[in-house]
């Protein structure tokens, strides 16, 4: 039966969560917004109009979110040819392929950053599709995301396994009805992970590989 490897891309295979706190940082603050860099840190991983909301609420002016959200993308966009990808991101997605999983990533990013992140895993050869933030009407921590890669994959929730770093995507993946990896190296601590659903957490994508054949992936049919 076919089985699907759904991945988070940012802070999961990619060490980039922390580029994205710094260019939010300074975004925010050239709007005279002064938010403290651990506050953004926790809101990696929604989109950006959630993360705003998050951040400033949602009495703020909603007519800077634009400006705020293109200076975002431009410095993070400064880092496009530095992006790097976790030890062994590579190395997992090409052993789960191999034992027969499809593999599917489910990113906030699109365009030139998703291409960006894509170049720094070197892993295409073994990615059967991306569910990005173009192609679902509302971002993580709905369901959506996690759904659309399902239908990439063409799996139903059962014969799935969502990897993330984030407690967004803990509570995207139980909303669809996915059973959920969390890995640490997305700075996030493991209580918070578990209480937003984690079946499993570990250090980072190199621990997982080391542990694959006891991990959830052994007991997904």
């Amino acid at each position: 039966m076919a089985r699907a490897a759904l991945f988070d891309v940012d802070g999961t295979l990619t060490d980039t969560n922390y580029l994205h706190v710094t260019s939010w940082w300074q975004a925010l603050r050239g709007a005279g917004h002064e938010v403290a860099m651990c506050d953004i840190h926790r809101a990696i991983g929604l989109g950006s109009g959630d993360l705003l909301a998050h951040l400033l609420g949602d009495d703020r002016d909603r007519d800077g979110d634009s400006g705020i959200s293109a200076a975002h993308s431009t410095l993070y966009g400064t880092y496009f040819g530095r992006l790097t990808a976790f030890d062994s991101a590579g190395d997992l997605l090409r052993v789960l392929a191999g034992q027969g999983w499809t593999n599917v990533l489910a990113s906030s990013a699109s365009g030139p950053e998703l291409a960006a992140l894509r170049r720094a895993i070197d892993a295409d050869d073994v990615i059967a599709g991306t569910a990005s933030s173009d192609d679902v009407r509302r971002g993580k921590p709905a369901p959506d995301p996690v759904r659309a890669a399902l239908d990439l994959a063409g799996v139903p929730a059962e014969n799935a396994v969502f990897v993330g770093d984030a407690v967004w995507d803990m509570q995207a993946a139980s909303r669809a009805g996915v059973r959920s990896i969390a890995v640490l190296s997305g700075g996030i601590p493991r209580d918070a992970l578990e209480a937003a659903g984690a079946d499993e957490v570990y250090e980072n994508v190199g621990d997982l590989l080391a542990r694959l054949d006891d991990s959830l992936f052994a007991r997904t049919d």
